[in-house]
């Protein structure tokens, strides 16, 4: 069986942190009461999105084995280099997603609808006739919006009274598309070969290294935008936050220039110690500026004009 655990990708389960910016905004914007019952949901609901994502998984590398073959590093992959068999792994997937909507049913209702939500984006990107990930543009957007699920999976951990605001939700899922776009370009470059690549990817017939920078660039405009309205709206004071925010975007892009680059493998980014350092400072910097009051900062959230006498 240890093929089959291998496609549940345990090793991705790290990505579910993703859910971690959605609990932190519900804690700051809803004042939620701490207690146990708050920590038993947010480990249950870990536990549920993991097993969620890793049905998603499942589906994901068996039908995609007549792809992956192409592809230079994924043809390695248990499916295509040693087989599975059918039937198990549609069990496998069928279990995981029982297992995953039952979880959610102890936090509750609105996380239990973002859980299926999630599920079914694992569907319209994998299963045929949908299949997102083969339409350009599409496969990138249809892709990112998981990482949007999971800031309203952490929020509705925290709270099912209320929604964050649009413009993180926003924000956030143009991050993810950031995200997917700098790992196209990563892999279009690694495999250096528009006919391999569309044979791996039937979306990369499309691309072209300017078309996936070009979009990139874009994406993080977007992110940077909806998450500056967010953080000025609810604290001045992090408005000294985004520059830092903005040089994490650019670091991120630089490495997708590497050999092999890491932002193909987003879960194994830890390995990227500069990166690491730099993400703990933008936290530090973030607790810093929330608790520091900058009176002179407040030029930035009036909408008054400055008189000269």
């Amino acid at each position: 069986m240890n093929k089959y655990i291998r496609i549940m990708r345990l090793d991705h389960w790290i990505k579910q942190l993703f859910i971690l910016p959605g609990v932190v905004c519900a804690i700051l914007l809803v004042n939620p009461i701490f207690d146990n019952d708050l920590l038993f949901k947010f480990v249950i609901g870990f536990i549920a999105t993991c097993m969620i994502a890793s049905a998603n998984y499942v589906i994901n590398e068996y039908l995609d084995a007549e792809f992956d073959k192409f592809h230079p590093t994924k043809k390695y992959r248990t499916v295509v280099s040693e087989g599975t068999n059918g039937k198990i792994v549609w069990l496998l997937w069928t279990a995981l997603s029982i297992g995953g909507v039952l979880l959610s049913l102890k936090v509750n209702l609105m996380f239990l609808l973002m859980e299926v939500w999630l599920w079914l984006m694992g569907l319209l990107y994998n299963v045929k006739p949908f299949r997102t990930k083969d339409i350009a543009i599409l496969d990138v957007l249809s892709e990112s919006v998981n990482n949007m699920i999971r800031l309203l999976l952490g929020w509705f951990i925290i709270t099912d009274h209320a929604i964050p605001p649009c413009s993180i939700i926003l924000g956030y899922w143009m991050l993810g598309a950031f995200l997917m776009a700098i790992k196209r370009y990563a892999e279009y470059r690694m495999i250096d070969d528009k006919e391999l690549a569309g044979h791996y990817r039937k979306s990369f017939i499309f691309y072209t290294e300017n078309s996936l920078i070009v979009s990139a660039f874009f994406y993080a405009m977007c992110s940077i935008f909806f998450i500056g309205v967010f953080l000025v709206k609810y604290r001045v004071e992090l408005v000294l936050f985004l520059p830092f925010l903005i040089s994490l975007f650019c670091y991120y892009f630089m490495l997708s220039f590497k050999e092999d680059s890491s932002v193909q493998k987003p879960e194994k980014l830890y390995h990227e110690k500069k990166l690491m350092l730099y993400c703990a400072f933008l936290i530090g910097l973030f607790v810093v500026l929330m608790v520091v009051d900058i009176p002179i900062l407040q030029i930035f959230s009036t909408n008054e004009i400055m008189i000269i006498k």
